[in-house]
């Protein structure tokens, strides 16, 4: 109840702030379960899909969007997203593990494959929980291209400010192979952000961007 009442404050807020052009959500399908998997260029960028979309989506968030800017964690809460510790591989699978039970609920779950926002605009190399929750549940994935958030809420900004944000939503895809094998993980993330890169057009770098710094001139 909480999700709905918040939803139903927060939508004309996005429109207001964001100016939202939303394209491909007749892929999303209106009942069962399916995985959002969306590049990452902003810690918005985790509310926009549960805002807009009329379906409940829970994502993954990292830890520091519940403790660090209070904005965030105000957003993270009340959208009901699962925090993640992404230096504990414990704490990764548990979050995976609680994932799979909102997919096997027949619900919308939303990962950002990167694990982490892009520090310079550019789709970094995606880590495989996705492909994991893929082929452990069967379900659908759906990749997403969100762009112009990055101006909404650059690295390092309090607040928000108005920009126009684009997303796409691409055609499911689905994927067979062995959860518990690391090379089948690896080839369906591999996919999965391929799917990505041609939705954005983002240029694609070959390893993750934990291992990153913002360039010079980056909010």
């Amino acid at each position: 109840m909480l999700y709905h009442v918040v939803k139903f404050a927060a939508v004309p807020l996005t429109h207001a702030m964001c100016r939202p052009h939303l394209s491909g959500a007749a892929h999303v399908p209106r009942t069962g379960p399916a995985i959002l998997a969306a590049n990452h260029l902003s810690v918005i960028d985790s509310f926009l899909l549960p805002a807009l979309l009329p379906r409940h989506v829970t994502f993954a968030a990292k830890n520091e969007y519940f403790s660090g800017n209070p904005f965030s964690g105000w957003l993270m809460r009340l959208g009901g997203s699962l925090p993640t510790d992404r230096e504990s591989a414990r704490a990764a699978q548990e979050m995976l593990d609680a994932a799979a039970a909102v997919l096997e609920r027949g619900e919308l779950f939303g990962i950002h494959p990167e694990g982490t926002r892009s520090p310079d605009g550019r789709l970094y190399r995606g880590k495989i929980g996705v492909a994991w929750l893929a082929l452990k549940t069967g379900a659908p994935v759906l990749p997403v291209a969100l762009s112009g958030t990055d101006k909404v809420m650059p690295l390092g900004a309090r607040v928000p400010r108005p920009a126009s944000v684009g997303i796409r939503i691409g055609e499911p895809l689905r994927f067979e192979g062995d959860h518990g094998s690391a090379r089948d993980r690896r080839r369906v993330t591999d996919e999965i952000m391929a799917a990505i890169q041609r939705l954005s057009g983002q240029e694609y770098v070959p390893q993750y961007a934990s291992g990153h710094k913002p360039s010079h001139g980056t909010a």
